[in-house]
């Protein structure tokens, strides 16, 4: 059955990777007691092989610590034999002690890996707190150690019993055997006793790090809200993800667009410009009851594609900031412009039209409607200093 959350929904969604490295700043890595105990008891049982190679020289330095050549100067004796065995103590320690100091480590870093969390470290009240405590003693992980104990016990004096059972009959020799050959027999029959029982711990040890491991699986497993909160806020909302990816294609679909209309340039009455960061291409039909049009638009280097095929093809280039700007904003290719910016396009026209039939004429000043006076980056200005244009 699916653990529950706090908020009552199902826990049923595999941990992410994020999941996991937050439990491990929290210090909760996977981990196994049993397993501890089986590679300690191993590594002592191998220990046993390699002590006695030196055990009879330490013991020969050993017997020295009481030897005393000087007994008139007794107290400078004891205090070089207590220097003495101080250091063959450090000596024993560090045989015994650094060999299974590495197989501790090892033993973690192979069942969860190393951690080292200081949240772990920090005080936590609930551990104190009687009614969680009375909680832990009868939850399910309390059960299932209760059962690991019991197995333990059970296999562990099983195997000894069974051992003991098969070697009865040479263990009731002994007593008329000769000492060298009882006490190697002695020492064979324990170390296949011990053998024995650290089969089984490796047994029990594998029972637990599945259990162990599947538990701490089941503690990571998230809920379907969950996992989409946690995609949220690593990857982004689906939702702005999607309005992105739909200004991208609306963007390159606009540049295509622009990209083909530049053809259609050479056809074009005339192009207004910025004087060259923005550049729109009108077409208008002199007695036309139909409003200018758009025939190409674009800004940077498709402006400055738009200029050159226009002064290419002979079409005439006003220079008009404010008024190039509304256009762009304000229009599209292939439509009509806005009406607000009749009268402004209205002027322009009228004066190239009579500027190309060899009239001489000032250039007029181009009004362009305050709420259409925008700047490079599409925001309302009010300089309406900018307004006058400039043929080319």
């Amino acid at each position: 059955m699916a653990e529950e959350s706090q908020d009552g929904q199902d826990k049923t969604e595999e941990p992410s990777q994020r999941k996991i490295e937050k439990s491990k700043e929290d210090g909760k890595v996977l981990s196994s007691k049993e397993m501890f105990v089986f590679t300690s008891m191993a590594g002592a049982f191998l220990l046993m092989f390699v002590i006695p190679m030196i055990a009879q020289q330490m013991l020969g330095s050993w017997s020295q610590f009481f030897h005393f050549t000087r007994p008139d100067d007794l107290p400078t004796m004891i205090a070089e034999r207590f220097s003495g065995i101080i250091y063959a103590v450090l000596l024993v320690a560090v045989i015994v002690g650094v060999p299974m100091l590495i197989i501790t480590i090892a033993t973690q870093t192979a069942v969860g890996g190393m951690n080292f969390a200081l949240k772990a470290a920090q005080f936590k009240a609930n551990k104190i707190s009687p009614i969680a405590g009375f909680k832990r003693m009868f939850s399910m992980k309390s059960l299932v150690e209760l059962f690991k104990a019991i197995l333990k016990v059970v296999l562990l004096f099983g195997m000894a019993i069974s051992i003991i059972s098969l070697q009865l009959p040479s263990i009731l020799q002994l007593p008329f055997r000769d000492l060298d050959v009882a006490v190697a027999s002695s020492l064979m029959n324990f170390l296949f006793l011990l053998g024995a029982l650290i089969v089984v711990l490796a047994i029990i040890a594998a029972i637990d790090f599945f259990y162990q491991r599947h538990a701490h699986i089941e503690s990571l497993k998230m809920t379907k809200q969950e996992v989409k909160d946690e995609y949220k806020q690593t990857e982004g909302s689906p939702e702005v993800k999607a309005k992105i990816r739909r200004m991208q294609m609306e963007t390159a679909a606009n540049g295509a667009r622009q990209s083909a209309a530049v053809d259609d340039v050479p056809n074009a009455t005339a192009v207004i410009t910025n004087p060259t960061h923005f550049a729109v291409a009108l077409k208008y039909e002199v007695g036309s009851s139909e409003a200018p049009k758009v025939l190409a638009m674009g800004r940077g280097q498709m402006a400055h594609r738009i200029i050159e095929k226009a002064e290419q093809s002979s079409v005439t280039v006003f220079r008009s900031p404010l008024l190039a700007r509304a256009l762009y904003y304000t229009s599209d290719i292939g439509v009509e412009i806005s009406e607000r910016l009749y009268q402004a396009v209205a002027v322009v026209l009228a004066y190239l039209y009579r500027i190309d039939n060899g009239d001489m004429l000032e250039e007029p000043e181009v009004e362009v409607p305050a709420e259409l006076q925008f700047d490079e980056f599409g925001q309302i200005v009010d300089d309406n200093s900018m307004g006058n244009g400039r043929r080319t």
